[in-house]
């Protein structure tokens, strides 16, 4: 068996290891897999930031969580990527996530301050943009996100494949991030994908005309993300009665800790809830997930397209900064948009436009990122003191 094989016992302590490790390779990185610090300071900034209208929210928008999703049909458009923190809520909190993580972003690619000044005026305008004129948001995509998108859309099956498992046979090989499975987490598998409620929504996801349930192939532990390693989560080839292949994402769905409106009505099942909250801000994901019991146990399975990226930004030249950060922005006015009729629109693009004396952009906004960055990087060197001593 592969060294880097993880058993059954030692998962919880490999993966806080790796968690900690992850988030202290940069201060973007601890921005990504701290949620909780950002969600406390949202409790304790109550009055500084605007109450939009109560729509479902990502809750955790950050630049790895934006990206290239294809549609059922391989349709590709940029839309948010992940969604377990969505929740109904104030559509402000993902404008500051955004803003916030593309600042550390910037930082880290050792950007001036003035161009995360820029940035952060670029958000603001792309939102406001997005949420009102989401087609003319699309026409103005700048080169890099362009590149990305036609990067996306000339992936095939092949490519998720060598990417996820190595190799096109439906085997999902053993190592460092995909771990052997106990003969009961296998067994409760097989009865999930089998289970007349699962073969029959994705029947109908997939156009089908049959309930053959789904075969499955190989499955294993998946070692994967940031913050939410630690759950369950799990890797799966499939075949389809048609004979197509399909490599599915199983991941256990917890509480979210992003903040709710407090009379909210949102499902009580925590699956059910992703899947809503998908549906709503990015459909071309939302339309190829199912909520499903893994045992007692929430889970969203996913069924991954070999289009599906992250954005990644990694030498982002200054003169592109301003104008990927707006087109982002604008991804997210329109996942909001989607929920709201055009007097809802207009209404929260006009209350966002309070500028500062000396830029561009809502001063709270502003106010908010500078003290969030304070407040992240202190905590970032914290971090990586303590990853040191427990090295």
């Amino acid at each position: 068996m592969n060294s880097k094989v993880v058993a059954f016992g030692d998962r919880a302590d490999v993966l806080a290891q790796t968690r900690n490790l992850k988030m202290a390779r940069s201060q973007h990185a601890y921005v990504r897999g701290s949620t909780v610090k950002f969600y406390e300071w949202l409790a304790e900034s109550e009055g500084k930031v605007p109450v939009g209208p109560s729509i479902w929210i990502c809750g955790d928008c950050h630049l790895g969580n934006l990206g290239p999703l294809a549609d059922t049909d391989g349709n590709v458009e940029i839309q948010i990527r992940d969604l377990d923190q969505t929740v109904i809520g104030n559509p402000a909190h993902d404008i500051i996530r955004l803003a916030l993580s593309l600042a550390a972003a910037a930082r880290g690619f050792d950007l001036p301050g003035g161009v995360t000044a820029r940035m952060i005026e670029a958000i603001a305008a792309g939102y406001v943009a997005g949420l009102t004129e989401p087609a003319k948001a699309i026409d103005a995509q700048p080169e890099p996100v362009r590149k990305l998108l036609r990067l996306a859309g000339r992936r095939r099956w092949k490519h998720l494949a060598k990417e996820r498992i190595e190799d096109v046979r439906p085997v999902i090989p053993l190592g460092a991030r995909y771990w052997p499975m106990d003969k009961d987490e296998r067994r409760l598998m097989s009865d999930m994908l089998a289970s007349e409620t699962a073969t029959q929504r994705w029947s109908a996801m997939a156009g089908a005309n049959d309930d053959v349930p789904l075969e499955l192939l190989d499955a294993a532990y998946w070692m994967k993300g940031c913050s939410s390693l630690g759950r369950l989560r799990y890797a799966a080839i499939v075949r389809h009665g048609n004979g197509d292949l399909s490599l599915l994402d199983i991941k256990e769905a917890t509480k979210a800790a992003a903040p709710r409106t407090a009379d909210a009505e949102m499902p009580r099942d925590n699956a059910v809830r992703v899947v809503t909250g998908a549906r709503a801000l990015s459909p071309n994901l939302g339309e190829r997930m199912i909520a499903a019991r893994l045992g007692d146990t929430a889970v969203v399975v996913r069924d991954l397209m070999p289009q599906d990226l992250k954005t990644e930004l990694d030498g982002l030249a200054a003169d592109e900064a301003s104008a990927v950060a707006w087109s982002l922005a604008a991804v997210v006015g329109r996942a909001h948009g989607r929920q709201l009729d055009t007097h809802q629109r207009d209404e929260w693009a006009g209350a966002l436009h309070t500028r500062s004396k000396s830029l561009d952009a809502p001063s709270w906004l502003w106010s908010s990122v500078v003290e969030l960055v304070g407040v992240h990087e202190s905590a970032y060197l914290d971090h990586c003191r303590r990853a040191l001593l427990a090295a």
